[in-house]
């Protein structure tokens, strides 16, 4: 899976790369991830407490049409949660290689651009750890007796907005809404969906 997300990321930046005026871009920022918990005995969902990671993203900017833009890209993201109850404080760390492919429409605002976009992502988990009272393990991916019962693939949807300023330098927030339940069938229901706010700064070439 992490070879396919490589290889379609190639081909969407060459594709992306051989359109006019295409410029490139790095982003990187702060993630304050959730996990959104539901079960199948009870109605609505529960969210974990918000943790904090990073994440740091290459991307390229391809006009198809005025004012807007698609950006494929290639992202890193730090993703998990925490919770706390009377004896114990429970950490999850997960680190994403994800695929983004952003619409983004440019609105001219003072000497610069606010921009709004959206699109799909699709990512593969590369580690994860679990910190329990300070202390950490590595998260077992798979449903097997010796695992943990967490996937490794993740999909949903991004939403981003920013500023632009002419110089390229950009400012921007975003929210990742994962749509792929993260854990295994189990006798619970449980079901498990990543969420993230981000906020972060970047330069477009």
């Amino acid at each position: 899976m992490k070879r396919k997300l490589l290889s379609i990321a190639a081909a969407l930046c060459f594709i992306a790369g051989a359109k006019a005026q295409t410029s490139y871009g790095f982003k990187a920022g702060v993630n304050f991830p959730k996990v959104s918990v539901t079960m199948k005995e009870t109605s609505g969902s529960i969210s974990s407490g918000a943790s904090t990671s990073f994440y740091v993203t290459g991307y390229v900017d391809a006009p198809i049409a005025s004012n807007l833009s698609i950006q494929p890209g290639l992202s890193l993201q730090g993703k998990g949660g925490k919770s706390n109850d009377e004896v114990n404080e429970e950490k999850v760390n997960l680190m994403y290689l994800e695929l983004p492919v952003n619409f983004v429409y440019y609105v001219p605002a003072g000497s610069g651009n606010i921009f709004l976009g959206a699109g799909p992502y699709a990512a593969y988990a590369l580690s994860a750890k679990n910190k329990i009272n300070g202390v950490s393990t590595d998260v077992k991916f798979g449903d097997g007796p010796d695992e943990d019962g967490v996937k490794r693939f993740d999909a949903g949807l991004n939403f981003l907005a920013g500023y632009k300023l002419p110089n390229g330098f950009l400012i921007n927030g975003g929210y990742g809404l994962g749509l792929t339940n993260i854990a295994y069938d189990n006798a619970l229901g449980i079901k498990q969906k990543n969420r993230v706010f981000s906020v972060g700064v970047g330069y477009q070439f």
